[in-house]
């Protein structure tokens, strides 16, 4: 009974709560649509909702615990046996269904639990800011989308950061060497790569930079500094080879990981429908890289080889829309695949007990059971090596639709350049009903508007279209390692 009351009680002041918060939200709404609010206005209160949703909803309905969850079954039962027993044993396993109950007790869940519930909630926001944007053209409002889009891209480098460390704790192991090989190696194909002429990888980063560097001489020209630019090509180059080797280094054993588990998968699923896209699955990382590639793609879609007088499939403009949907369609077969590669490793505890079998000598029965159990307690570890790279790509794929200025439709006339040059025009033109809150504006306009003139959309998509098909090539690159090794080194 005093159970029971809790729980009401509980109900009552969250129902209360949320209320109480959609009262305010709808208060800000108001204004928000009204003009009253500052320089966020709508996308403010769709942050506000979103956080409240975060703090309240997502604890208990979790997509996070719903992926580990769905119908995934474990092996995590051995019955009592003496101390020590044959390593030839007949010995079956029980399989379980994973619970929630069973999820609190993994290794790296709250970790699991925030990346893919924060991922979802940021991709909300950005879809719900692509269709206010789509039908209000706001010209005086800062894009929030950005921010949580990059808070994504940080919370998944950290998790991958965390993951990489405790290989570098373990002494025995040749983990480390693993990451400190592959940093290097990445390294010098980052420098390889970063001289490699447009002609053939047309990410853009050169016309980019140029950009950069001749708007910011401009800037501290007004602003009476003489200065060559704030940073060399050199130094931009060898700064961001750096980034691509600890890039690489973070995902080579999610790289390695995903190798086994799809071996594994393609092992044991017999529908020939599911092996079709458990390749297609395993070869999208290279699939993305030849989007870069303009000899294969680009040009042959816009100068194709049908005689003299050829006529291009789609437009340049067409073409980049095409290229971010392929990577936003291959991120959504990635996690559609999920559940496959997740059981594939649950599976890996039957595989050790088999592999025991083929072995002399006595084992205790406590090295058994810590071997079983192994498997299913670092389920979360191997899911944030499956799902961290995907929301990389998704996330900064959507940073170079956005901080790019490229569109969703195909067939869209207006340039979506021209049309960021005049709604930046026109942002000091709107007026602001109180004298305090025009001058913030017109100060924030004016910081806003020295840094868009610097950071333009030029520098935004070399950058983020080089980091995104880094991103698929150091994962492609990994897993293509470790599908040799798991496939014939281990067994020579």
């Amino acid at each position: 009974m005093r159970r029971q009351l809790q729980g009401l009680f509980l109900r009552s002041v969250f129902i209360y709560d949320i209320r109480r918060k959609v009262h305010v939200f709808k208060r800000c709404g108001e204004q928000a649509f009204s003009g009253k609010m500052g320089v966020i206005g709508v996308q403010l209160v769709v942050t506000m909702v979103m956080a409240s949703i975060l703090q309240k909803i997502l604890p208990h309905y979790s997509l996070a615990r719903w992926l580990l969850c769905n119908g995934r079954k474990y092996n995590g039962h051995i019955e009592n046996k003496p101390l020590t027993v044959p390593k030839d044993i007949d010995l079956h396993l029980e399989t379980k269904t994973v619970t929630e109950v069973d999820t609190l007790a993994l290794h790296y869940f709250p970790e699991y639990q925030w990346l893919i519930d924060f991922t979802v909630a940021a991709t909300v926001v950005y879809l719900i800011t692509e269709a206010y944007y789509s039908l209000m053209v706001p010209s005086q409002e800062m894009n929030i989308s950005i921010v949580w889009c990059m808070l994504v891209l940080a919370f998944a480098i950290k998790v991958l950061f965390s993951l990489t460390t405790h290989y570098f704790k373990v002494e025995d192991g040749g983990e480390r060497s693993v990451c400190i090989t592959f940093g290097f190696f990445f390294f010098v194909k980052a420098m390889a790569i970063l001289i490699v002429t447009e002609n053939y990888l047309e990410f853009g980063l050169e016309t980019g930079f140029s950009n950069f560097s001749e708007s910011a001489v401009k800037f501290l020209k007004k602003q009476g500094l003489d200065s060559q630019g704030p940073v060399s090509k050199l130094t931009f180059k060898l700064l961001l080879a750096v980034l691509c080797s600890l890039i690489g280094a973070f995902l080579t054993f999610p790289g390695l990981r995903l190798a086994q588990m799809h071996l594994d998968a393609l092992n044991q699923t017999r529908d020939t429908l599911t092996q079709f896209l458990l390749h297609i699955n395993f070869l999208s990382p290279l699939l993305m890289v030849l989007l870069w590639v303009k000899p294969i793609t680009k040009d042959y879609i816009l100068n194709p080889p049908l005689g003299k007088e050829s006529v291009p499939l789609m437009t340049e403009d067409a073409f980049d829309t095409v290229r971010l949907w392929i990577i936003i369609l291959l991120c959504g077969l990635r996690l559609i695949m999920m559940r496959y590669h997740l059981q594939a490793y649950l599976n890996l505890a039957q595989k050790c007990v088999d592999q025991m079998k083929k072995e002399a000598g006595r084992i205790s029965t406590m090295e058994l059971q810590k071997m079983v159990a192994r498997v299913f307690y670092y389920l979360c570890v191997i899911a944030l090596q499956y799902v961290a790279p995907m929301v990389m790509l998704l996330h900064t794929t959507l940073l170079l639709k956005t901080l790019g200025n490229h569109s969703w439709g195909i067939y869209d006339s207006s340039s979506p350049l021209e049309a960021t040059q005049e709604s930046s025009s026109a942002f000091s033109e709107l007026p602001c009903p109180e004298e305090k809150m025009k001058a913030t504006v017109t100060q924030i306009t004016i910081a806003l508007g020295g840094l868009k003139n610097i950071f333009t959309p030029l520098l935004f998509r070399g950058l983020l279209s080089f980091l995104t098909w880094w991103i698929a090539a150091c994962l492609f690159s990994t897993s293509l390692f470790g599908l040799f090794y798991h496939q014939y080194l281990i067994v020579a």
